[in-house]
């Protein structure tokens, strides 16, 4: 299975970027594959954006990943 993350580009310098994925985690990201700009998000699968997303998608869907982060696996 594959797993792409949603995030924010903070920063740009040439084919990289400066992503946040919350909670203070950010990652330096090829973003060679998209046209994207500063305060955009982005699917990031294997050091790369793949995709850029509308706020309103990426909100959703960063949602949805903290509710399975947050989700007692422990009780099965």
């Amino acid at each position: 299975m594959c797993l792409a993350i949603p995030g924010k580009v903070i920063k740009k310098k040439g084919n990289f970027a400066k992503v946040d994925f919350g909670q203070g985690t950010t990652r330096e990201v090829n973003i060679s594959l998209v046209d994207v700009q500063v305060g955009e998000y982005v699917i990031v699968h294997a050091g790369f954006a793949i995709q850029v997303l509308d706020e309103e998608a990426a909100r959703e869907t960063i949602q949805l990943w903290n509710e399975m982060l947050s989700a007692d696996i422990t009780s099965t």
